[in-house]
């Protein structure tokens, strides 16, 4: 015969209400000293650049460089990222 289990009770507590979305956020800039600037520097070269040269510019690995171009490039500083293949290599590019 199977033993009967015990339910045992959880207690619910009210939902924290969300913050309010903060009205009118401005994006960001980035410190000069650090990497965020390094990356900025190279994406606004006429040539742009690479993956593989911001990633050794920054000593990243190339999924955290692309995660960084989404995410803060795009969202946090809302600059407009652009990309071209030259030469079967894709370039990064943000206005100067």
């Amino acid at each position: 015969m199977a033993k009967a289990t015990k339910k045992t009770a959880t207690r619910k507590t009210a939902a924290k209400p969300k913050p309010a979305p903060k009205a009118g956020k401005q994006p960001t800039k980035a410190n000069p000293d650090k990497k965020s600037s390094q990356i900025l520097q190279l994406l606004r070269r006429q040539q742009g650049a690479t993956i593989n040269e911001l990633s050794i510019a920054t000593t990243w690995q190339p999924h955290s460089v692309r995660g960084f171009l989404s995410g803060t490039v795009k969202k946090r500083y809302g600059l407009k990222l652009t990309s071209e293949v030259i030469d079967g290599t894709r370039h990064y590019r943000v206005p100067a």
